[in-house]
């Protein structure tokens, strides 16, 4: 174990999607490669929208992915520990009160953009006297707080984004408290960064701005600057984010079938100039860890093709990693996995081959002739094209209208799994009496 330590940091006011799930990904994937530490943390300052049961269920999600953390801590447990930080910046000049409303910040936005020039903060509150605070107050206003930037380039090296630069003078100075005196998530996640020893900061580029101010509030507190990485924003296949891309729930996919790891898979070489192929463990997938590969575009994300994705990985599975959840032989699972589409699929081949059906007879001259000419065990390899090929020449017929009737009295199903593969896991007792239209 190094001193590498990375940080997911959900707030509970909502389900988990595929975006942040997305970011838990690689935070893991990377602190797994590192031989680091991987920390949750909520980040609950907004008492008004965070919910215990949203809470619950990004847990439940993280730990059905496989993903195990290390330490844990919640925004709303550190109050004390901000209200200390802030008063030590106040006192130093880099936190200042503000008392414009909401109406009016707007109304000097829009005229400022208005004359082609940046919508930034004309630091009014700098300048207030005593006597304009007591107006203020007298008004019933309460101010809110913004972090003052130092004139000057702030710049850093991305693990995805290459060399960043920015103009402080292009940058508006950043409010950290509201009105209400609750937390922004600006200072609050510099200052657990901090404290917690956080080593690589991995998140969407829709951060990059709040990077550059929080590049300055990390060297305000005296700390070290983490290393980042601003992941390109997922899009749907039509191009442009959309409502049911930033809501779709990794909960609804669980439901439907789609497995932990071929949404890890999938998720981590999304955008990357690798091909998307199943992993079957997560050990694997961090070793071929390279954000290097990541492309700058938005890489567009299709729940169909995840899906489609997620058939291709069922179907390549290997036994061991299943077999605690199937009970079924490899034999069995081996025979069955390349017509399953999600795993509880094969609970219907376990009724076809296992429990009584009701066959469907649609030529029982032929079904009863095949019968007939079934062989005795044991079987082997061979046992159904020697059986057909018997079939096929007593009876003249061949194709559909040979193959078909034997598949529907054996399955009760128009399709599935080869016959010759089927047919010994039915056994011939089941198979007899299915040929013969008898339930079985």
């Amino acid at each position: 174990m190094n001193n590498t330590k990375v940080r997911f940091a959900p707030s509970p006011t909502g389900y988990m999607h595929i975006g942040n799930t997305r970011t838990a990904v690689f935070n893991y994937l990377l602190a797994k490669k590192l031989g680091g530490k991987f920390m949750l943390r909520i980040d609950d300052t907004d008492t008004a929208r965070s919910k215990k049961e949203y809470e619950d269920a990004l847990r439940d999600i993280l730990l059905w992915l496989g993903f195990k953390w290390d330490e844990e801590a919640r925004q709303s447990a550190r109050m004390s520990r901000y209200d200390e930080v802030v008063a030590k910046l106040k006192a130093e000049g880099r936190v200042y009160a503000c008392y414009e409303t909401a109406e009016e910040l707007e109304v000097m936005r829009k005229r400022l953009m208005n004359k082609g020039l940046p919508p930034i903060y004309d630091r009014k509150g700098l300048s207030l006297t005593a006597e304009d605070i007591a107006r203020y107050e007298a008004e019933g206003r309460r101010p809110h707080y913004r972090f003052k930037l130092e004139a000057g380039i702030i710049e850093w090296d991305d693990m995805v984004r290459g060399h960043c630069k920015y103009d402080a003078v292009n940058l508006a100075d950043p409010v950290i408290i509201r009105e209400d005196g609750s937390y922004l998530y600006h200072l609050p996640s510099v200052i657990d960064d901090a404290d917690f020893g956080i080593t690589h900061i991995i998140r969407g580029e829709d951060h990059v701005t709040n990077t550059a101010s929080q590049v300055q509030m990390f060297k305000a507190l005296g700390a070290p600057l983490p290393v980042f990485a601003h992941l390109p924003l997922l899009t749907g296949k039509e191009g442009k984010l959309s409502k049911r891309l930033g809501s779709l729930g990794v909960r609804e996919l669980r439901a439907e079938g789609v497995e932990a790891m071929a949404i890890s898979s999938f998720l981590a070489k999304l955008g990357t100039s690798e091909s998307i192929e199943p992993f079957y463990d997560l050990d694997a997938l961090a070793d071929s860890l390279d954000l290097s590969k990541l492309g700058r575009s938005q890489p567009k994300f299709d729940e169909e093709e995840l899906k489609i994705f997620n058939t291709r990985y069922i179907r390549s599975l290997p036994y061991e990693k299943v077999a605690e959840r199937v009970d079924v032989d490899k034999e069995f699972f081996d025979a069955v996995k390349g017509n399953l589409n999600i795993l509880s699929d094969i609970e219907d081949w376990k009724t076809v081959c296992h429990q009584k059906i009701k066959p469907i007879i649609e030529d029982k001259a032929l079904t009863d002739l095949a019968a007939s000419l079934l062989p005795p065990e044991p079987w082997s390899a061979e046992t159904f094209n020697i059986w057909l090929n018997e079939v096929k020449t007593q009876s003249g017929k061949k194709g559909k209208e040979l193959f078909h009737p034997i598949r529907k009295a054996l399955t009760a199903a128009e399709n599935g799994p080869e016959l010759k593969i089927l047919l010994p896991l039915i056994g011939r007792a089941k198979a007899y009496s299915r040929l013969l239209g008898e339930e079985a």
